[in-house]
């Protein structure tokens, strides 16, 4: 065939797909019983391309997704209902890859569309599930998510993520509001919980302050989260005192985006922010990219950098545990929470999620009690089952670890140091999970915090973790205290805060990064 004739053939061929007669059909189901599975759909052809499917089924759904940063970082990805799927594809050679949530195992395959012409491709992709946390009482959920209130049943299904809280109310300048000013396109939300089914469930109104410009002006402040309230808030943002009095009033959480924001320190001693998102939406599926930002205050921290003295993703996960940790240390008894901002990156919905811990039949109630209690563990990837118990100044930890891939080290972490660290030895069942059961005991030399934190072992290298909630332990007459050094660093960002926004912010925000600086101050320390 000359060249000409095959040009003309390609386009026909495009053209006749274009006109939507599907070439690829299929279903996603359990590997076990052959129920029909919610999941996420990947279709990437031989040179690169992504494509998106459709529900073959006329009560079934399809979200798709597409959000790239650059060419490394992408997110393409069509959410499926429980029901058949297909697809319109040119002719030629396909990777199809299947995930839902954290609990089941990846499927990849390989199709040929070898002609338009032909009836559709047929696949059916099982999914095994290697692990049931909800059987164990633990539920989970995340915390930060900008997907449409409507796609949402459809994509918490596909990640079997019980609860989502999205920020339906989202404001990005001092003068702004949100219940006037909204830079979502709709409407807060009634307050009314939304069941998707019986353990799938979304609370529709919560708040993000995002501040980057003053007055018009722009001059970064940095982000909180307000959750679980009952109406839209009235209150502009910075000072930040009387959002934190409202949120009280209306029995919300909040909780501090990221560590490195500008504001982050300050929102402590005035806000006593309740949750820290230790699993935060700069942590992808996809490759990581924001290493630049913020980077100025973890050269003095042990965090690992690269040539340019930029975060590895490693070195950004260990910043935020390290920024974590320090203000445990200062007596801030704050919660771990998970999010991806799905919908602005690239990242699925519960890519990064909390697991809490529920005593008998599932409730919104109770999930978001245990998250505020700190009976929890957040993941991108492994699980992470663990308690203690104490006897006298004597405390056992003990729990399982568990993994779809080979497992990394198990850190004990007392008040901010690597105590002990376990090789696990795990097994593999015939699910194709890895577990390791361990325990330990340690002797309490002061007022304590303990958590557990685990990596797997990944054939990509690429640093995937889960961490308990910190468990805390009072010893009479030995208080816990911070670090000459953490508090030294504390004070600081503060002080460089303070100089940068002198003739940018009023004077009823000013004083609350002065109150700020008095509280770190006066923190008394240990070398």
């Amino acid at each position: 065939m000359n060249r000409f004739l095959h040009i003309c053939l390609l386009t026909l061929l495009t053209a006749l797909v274009a006109h939507g007669a599907p070439t690829l059909r299929g279903s996603i189901v359990d590997a076990d019983s052959g129920d029909a599975l919610p999941a996420r759909l990947y279709i990437q052809s031989e040179d690169g391309e992504w494509h998106h499917a459709t529900s073959s089924a006329p009560q079934g759904s399809a979200v798709p997704y597409d959000v790239r940063r650059g060419i490394a970082s992408t997110e393409v990805h069509t959410s499926l209902s429980a029901h058949p799927f297909e697809a319109e594809l040119p002719p030629g050679d396909y990777t199809l890859t299947v995930e839902r949530g954290k609990e089941y195992l990846t499927k990849a395959a390989k199709v040929t569309i070898p002609d338009t012409s032909k009836a559709p491709q047929e696949i059916t992709l099982s999914l095994k599930r290697w692990a049931n946390l909800a059987e164990q009482g633990w539920f989970s959920g995340e915390t930060h998510t900008h997907r449409k209130v409507s796609e949402l049943p459809t994509l918490m299904l596909a990640e079997d993520l019980n609860v989502t809280l999205p920020l339906t109310a989202w404001v990005t300048d001092t003068r702004q509001a949100p219940s006037k000013a909204n830079k979502n396109p709709k409407p807060v939300p009634p307050a009314k919980l939304i069941h998707v089914d019986p353990t799938h469930v979304i609370w529709p109104i919560n708040t993000e302050y995002e501040i980057f410009t003053v007055n018009g002006v722009r001059h970064t402040l940095g982000a909180v989260f307000v959750l679980n309230h009952q109406q839209a808030f009235d209150l502009t943002a910075p000072p930040v005192t009387p959002i934190a009095e409202e949120a009280r009033l209306q029995n919300a959480l909040l909780d501090l985006d990221k560590h490195n924001w500008p504001w982050s320190m300050m929102l402590m001693p005035t806000m006593k922010v309740d949750l820290f998102e230790l699993t935060n939406n700069h942590l992808w599926r996809t490759r990581f990219l924001y290493g630049e930002w913020y980077p100025e205050y973890a050269h003095e921290l042990p965090v690992e950098t690269n040539a340019n003295g930029y975060f590895t993703e490693r070195g950004w996960i260990d910043f935020g545990f390290l920024n974590y940790y320090m203000l445990l240390n200062c007596g801030f008894d704050m919660k771990p929470s998970a999010g991806t901002a799905s919908g602005v990156h690239p990242v699925p919905l519960g890519f990064g999620r909390v697991y809490v811990k529920i005593d008998g039949t599932f409730s919104y109630d109770k999930w978001i009690e245990g998250l505020r209690q700190g009976r929890s563990f957040v993941t991108t990837g492994p699980m992470l089952v663990a308690e203690q118990s104490r006897e006298g100044e004597s405390v056992k930890v003990s729990g399982t670890f568990s993994s779809s891939m080979p497992l990394g080290a198990i850190e004990i972490v007392v008040n901010g140091k690597v105590t002990q660290t376990i090789d696990p030895q795990p097994r593999r069942d015939s699910r194709g999970g890895y577990f390791f059961d361990f325990a330990t005991e340690m002797k309490l030399a002061s007022t304590s915090w303990i958590a557990v934190r685990g990596f797997e072992d990944r054939p990509d290298k690429r640093p995937r973790f889960a961490h308990t909630a910190p468990v805390h332990h009072t010893v009479t007459d030995r208080p816990l205290r911070p670090t000459r050094a953490e508090r030294a660093y504390l004070t600081q960002r503060i002080r460089d805060e303070l100089e940068r926004h002198q003739g940018v912010l009023p004077p009823s925000a000013l004083a609350e990064y002065e109150k700020a600086l008095e509280f770190f101050q006066g923190l008394p320390s240990v070398d």
